[in-house]
């Protein structure tokens, strides 16, 4: 089993001290975006900050906090303001504030409940008192405390805000931390070379993939943990039941096949993206047919056949996952510029504070 790449999972899943470092707050241009995180461990690290030299102080930082006692606040918990193109050289040139928490190894249930949740596609929020040691607690989409001592109620920050530091009426700081399942959420038919190389791809992305085929003997046994397996003789019951703003793959063993899902994606017009494997010849025959089965011609022009980006004509399985994997991310980025609430945020009904009111 390879070791884990994201430092929540590896935040749950270690047996021995580590300091999970989050990126807090960024004022100007940065290498990474609030939420950001890395673990450190005396030998190891797991995900990243952004690399370079800011990378390598937090470094240094978290393993001087290894080294100290535990308990005393020094070496718990921290927040550190780095001006990165002053004290650190980086020609981001913008000022980052880094939160440090140590993390024992009896803390494993804690971050095991948000990795659970977050596979479960549920929400989470987590407030760390920066300047005490007592424990985080963790809240639901809701603001409804789930464990912990901190307040009862937690409104999220602003939609589009996946971190923040928030003071309390004392005028210490809190971290109010999201732990968020990949909105970006990938339906692929097609269990073949080439799905199976676009998923290998998107293994480290952020997505939720929903793997389709009938013939469940094509999956492989282990599969990356952003992935589902569908295995049903009835595959556009599944694109019937995809929610809105889903992206559809379809790239099946059968050209039937493949029209027959393409004409019941196309009869919905709520997804962000549909791509169909396949020549431009391809797409001409489908297009004729489509329009014979009273898909109107407008409609057909959210249909992107060939996939791929312009300019890679290699039809190698790796390839073609490459270059699909990289349209992909260019669709899903403007879909959540465009709609930064829908991405990030929690619901926009509860209201936002500015100061954390401890009961």
């Amino acid at each position: 089993m390879s070791p884990p790449t994201d430092a929540l999972v590896a935040s749950a899943a270690l047996a021995e001290p580590s300091v999970l470092v989050t990126v807090a707050q960024v004022a100007g241009s940065a290498p990474r975006e609030p939420g950001a995180k890395m673990l450190i461990t005396h030998d190891g690290a797991y995900d990243t900050i952004g690399g370079g030299h800011l990378e390598m102080r937090a470094t240094d930082i978290a393993r001087e906090m290894l080294a100290m006692p535990a308990g005393v606040l020094a070496a718990e918990r921290r927040l550190e303001r780095f001006p990165l193109g002053p004290s650190l050289g980086q020609c981001c040139g913008g000022v980052v504030h880094l939160a440090f928490e140590r993390i024992l190894p009896e803390a494993d249930a804690h971050f095991a409940v948000l990795v659970q949740r977050k596979n479960e596609g549920l929400d989470s929020w987590r407030l760390l008192p920066l300047g005490s040691t007592d424990a985080a607690s963790i809240y639901d989409a809701a603001g409804l405390r789930l464990s912990g001592n901190g307040p009862a109620l937690l409104p999220p920050p602003a939609p589009g805000v996946a971190c923040t530091l928030r003071p309390d009426d004392a005028g210490r700081q809190w971290l109010v931390d999201s732990c968020l399942p990949y909105r970006p959420r990938l339906y692929l038919f097609g269990a073949g070379h080439v799905g199976a190389a676009i998923v290998r791809a998107l293994a480290e992305l952020p997505c939720q993939v929903v793997w389709i085929d009938e013939r469940e003997d094509m999956f492989p046994s282990a599969l990356p943990a952003n992935v589902r397996i569908e295995a049903t003789d009835t595959p556009e019951a599944v694109v019937a039941e995809a929610p809105a703003g889903a992206t559809f793959l379809v790239l099946t063993h059968s050209h039937v096949l493949d029209q027959h899902l393409s004409e019941h994606i196309l009869r919905r017009s709520d997804f962000t993206w549909f791509g169909l494997i396949g020549s431009a010849t391809k797409r001409v025959q489908f297009e004729r047919r489509l329009r014979e089965r009273g898909i109107p011609a407008e409609r057909l022009a959210d249909m992107t056949c060939p996939i791929g980006l312009p300019g890679i004509r290699d039809k190698a399985p790796a390839v073609i996952a490459v270059s699909v994997a990289a349209q992909l991310m260019q669709v899903w980025e403007a879909a959540a510029l465009a709609s930064p609430a829908q991405t990030k945020a929690a619901p926009a009904d509860t209201p936002a504070q500015d100061t954390i009111c401890i009961a």
